[in-house]
């Protein structure tokens, strides 16, 4: 079909509902629904399974899995950017990426103690197909939206985005809940495990389904024609990021401001990774249907909360300033961190999941804001938001790793957040030595 003009509201539309599409894997696959699939199957042979000649507790290995998986997002992402940034039809290597991603969370059906490796490669691909597909999806964002389009329609993304995962997870919670009324067979227990599965599946099938819509209007790419793909254009993403990194040295405000952003993110992220993992082990449910439940209520919860938390902080930022709001969300995440090594009952879960769906929403709505307000007179935003995206990353892979670390060696993941707790406290230093206007 004929390309649709740049700016056009259909165009737009069609973009943003990419979000609507992908944003399913995070909260059934990464969030929620798997985390305690996973953790279920553990429940008759205790936590530890004997895997790549280890004996490895089964959070701790989650943990090492997802690391890996973002080591090579981190890797790779600066070359995709080049690759994307250059090549006409990269609207072919986001279908390849989101088909991957796809296929593999339908591959999770199968995952079981048995086939653990088989099953650890389709998550580990899971996660590198959703993050791959984002590479190119954000990258399309100049191309079709003119600069004073761009934060409405990427904001509207992120509200579809939301509206269609809540949709879904809400969906399989009732398949979970009830299975026979969907026609799922077996004792209570299979029957729900069975209904986690096929919840897998319908991931799967949604984001492929959904994304066609954008995939029927997005233009191949920025030039119409494909060119010839060099190693200069592969490479270019980390000469991009080289770049950045010697701005940074004679720029000292943004250079403090990253390093406090750095190790807060690498706590935060790591804590909303693990959220369901710690949940699933340390908390006196009454029975594994309340833990069920429970853990998936407390996720909905976080979503709802999370956004709320982001209006209120961006109020609170423009009365105080970002940095002074900053150093008192990551002072709350400290304390979080240290009263989650007392919880024990369902109700403190539910309170700490309030707490930290709100802080999360604030935090990663400032940190980016903050960042671009603190970037110097430049056109290529591109490769310094390349840069926050890599460090991000980068703080994942740390994080998580430190977390298994600490989960394998005490047994326990409650000193592991703990721990998380001391980098708040870093990033709180680190973000006084920034100018607060």
């Amino acid at each position: 079909m004929t390309n649709l003009p740049k700016g056009s509201k259909k165009l737009l539309n069609a973009w943003a509902f990419y979000d609507w599409a992908n944003s399913v894997y995070t909260l059934t696959i990464a969030s929620a629904v798997f985390p305690i699939f996973y953790e279920a199957l553990f429940s008759e042979q205790g936590h530890y399974i004997e895997v790549f000649g280890l004996e490895l507790k089964n959070s701790a290995l989650i943990s090492f899995v997802t690391a890996f998986a973002f080591v090579f997002v981190a890797v790779f992402s600066p070359l995709l950017s080049g690759i994307a940034d250059y090549v006409g039809n990269k609207k072919s290597f986001m279908k390849f990426f989101c088909y991957v991603g796809a296929l593999s969370c339908m591959g999770l059906y199968w995952f079981d103690l048995e086939n653990i490796y088989i099953g650890l490669l389709f998550y580990f691909l899971g996660l590198i197909g959703y993050w791959g597909s984002l590479v190119f999806y954000n990258s399309y964002l100049p191309d079709i939206a003119f600069p004073e389009q761009q934060d409405k329609i990427s904001a509207k993304g992120y509200s579809l985005g939301y509206v269609g995962s809540v949709i879904l997870l809400i969906i399989n919670l009732a398949m979970i809940m009830k299975p026979r009324i969907f026609g799922i067979t077996g004792t209570d227990g299979e029957a729900a495990m069975k209904a986690m599965r096929y919840s897998f599946v319908m991931v799967g099938v949604w984001w492929i389904l959904f994304s066609q819509y954008t995939y029927f209007y997005l233009p191949k790419g920025s030039k119409e024609t494909n060119q010839k793909l060099t190693k200069s254009v592969v490479f270019n993403g980390f000469k991009e990021l080289k770049k950045v990194w010697a701005i940074l040295k004679q720029n000292i405000p943004l250079k403090r401001y990253l390093g406090g952003f750095f190790v807060s993110s690498m706590a935060v992220q790591t804590v909303m990774l693990v959220a369901t993992y710690f949940g699933a082990q340390e908390i006196q449910w009454a029975s594994k249907e309340e833990s069920t439940i429970g853990l998936i209520i407390c996720i909905l919860i976080i979503q709802l909360v999370a956004v709320i938390g982001a209006v209120l902080t961006s109020r609170a930022s423009e009365k105080f300033g970002n940095i002074p709001t900053l150093i008192v969300i990551n002072a709350i995440w400290a304390v979080f961190c240290v009263l989650a090594f007392f919880i024990t009952l369902p109700i403190h879960f539910y309170v700490m999941a309030t707490v930290a769906g709100f802080v999360m929403g604030g935090i990663q709505a400032l940190s980016r804001s903050t960042y671009s307000k603190l970037l110097p007179e430049t056109e290529d935003t591109a490769s310094f938001f390349s840069f926050y995206d890599v460090a991000e990353k980068i703080g994942i892979v740390i994080g998580m790793c430190l977390y298994g670390i600490i989960d394998q060696i005490t047994g326990s993941p409650r000193l592991a957040i703990v721990f998380l707790g001391l980098f708040f406290v870093t990033a709180i230093f680190l973000l006084k030595r920034v100018h607060k206007k």
